[in-house]
């Protein structure tokens, strides 16, 4: 409970399973639980132990799936609040007043393209030391050349997770254009990992208003897809998130928002963990997967059309059937040290890269 509470108070000074893990590319509510199958077990024996004997021994019924799930959550969260922090201390004292000044000057740089821009913004150390290690696997550059990326556009980031492409959108668009992120209520329930995502991702922006005072936050609430900016939008960019909304079966309510939200031919930007072609999309979805061809037939029907697709984030050693799903593999790394070798030698998952368009409604 003192950790728990520490953990809570630190970030009140400061993000789509569920649209945690829905709605971010952060790693979902890792599969949750309240008791383990060990614990009842010695409980129960204690108990039998205590009891005076009768005929008829009363055993307690094993956990259910689903608790020992729910019990599994609930002790990964109680690890992330208890690391937050402390990492968020380490974070805040890496902004120096120099990394400050640093941040404000790229901020303030006109950029005439997006390839310049993402060039700039890539090596710039307002970049958290660990997201550097990613851009071998996530390849930013190229995936934002590829999507069309401008530093005028008004671009809505959603479910931005652990705000991995926010460091990187937020300064690219922030002299001449605009950049809005979805994020989950930080002040929700305290035992929910939407809240935790919630109030991560608002300390993120908080810390360092030299690189992200300009970024608007726009709060959604899981049950109730709503995007408040129709027509307004040149760029809706989903980055690892589309498994989650289909876990939190509201994906074709969220596809509807996003091409509402878009100006007519904006772009949505799509980044998917790829399932073989024929995995059942409800049940790969859970590891975090989603198969191809689903997926497009899916953005189409909610009027978009597949402009272009691209290898640039494939991976053919991600086989896919992974204990964890896939936040087996890096950078998540569920498994902890065991054979962390063989995941971090396979790399980040096999992803789809797909850009969409909107398109103008058929004319009865």
């Amino acid at each position: 409970m003192k950790r728990t509470a520490l953990a809570l108070s630190f970030v009140s000074l400061a993000s789509l399973a569920s649209l945690a893990s829905a709605c971010t590319g952060a790693p979902p509510p890792p599969s949750t639980a309240p008791a383990t199958s060990a614990s009842v077990s010695s409980t129960a024996s204690a108990s039998a132990s205590a009891a005076p004997s009768t005929s008829a021994s009363v055993v307690a019924p094993a956990p259910s799936k689903e608790e020992l799930e729910k019990a599994k959550a609930a002790a990964f969260l109680e690890r992330d609040r208890a690391r937050f922090p402390a990492e968020q201390e380490a974070e805040a004292a890496r902004w120096t007043p120099q990394l400050r000044a640093d941040a404000k000057a790229l901020v303030g740089k006109t950029f005439k393209t997006g390839h310049e821009a993402m060039l700039a913004v890539v090596a710039s150390k307002h970049r958290r030391p660990a997201s550097f290690e990613r851009d071998h696997d996530r390849h930013p550059v190229e995936t934002f050349d590829f999507y069309g990326l401008q530093p005028n556009m008004t671009v809505l980031e959603f479910a931005p997770g652990e705000s991995w492409f926010t460091e990187l959108l937020a300064p690219a668009v922030a002299k001449r254009g605009k950049l809005f992120v979805t994020n989950l209520d930080p002040n929700g329930p305290a035992d929910s990992r939407m809240t935790f995502y919630g109030q991560r991702f608002k300390l993120f922006l908080e810390r360092s208003p030299e690189a992200y005072g300009k970024v608007e936050t726009v709060i959604i609430t899981p049950a109730t897809p709503k995007l408040p900016m129709e027509g307004t939008l040149d760029m809706v960019v989903m980055m690892r998130a589309m498994h989650g909304v289909v876990n939190a079966g509201s994906l074709d309510k969220w596809l509807a928002e996003m091409n509402k939200a878009l100006k007519p031919n904006g772009i949505l930007a799509v980044e998917q963990h790829r399932a073989k072609a024929d995995a059942i999309p409800e049940k790969s979805a859970k590891n975090g997967y989603l198969p191809e061809k689903w997926v497009i037939e899916r953005v189409e029907a909610a009027g978009f059309k597949l402009v272009a697709k691209s290898e640039i984030n494939a991976n053919p050693k991600d086989t896919t059937d992974w204990p964890e799903g896939v936040w087996t593999l890096p950078p998540t790394l569920r498994l902890g040290d065991k054979d962390k070798a063989t995941y971090l030698a396979i790399g980040e998952s096999d992803r789809m890269t797909l850009r969409f368009v909107k398109v103008a409604p058929k004319k009865p």
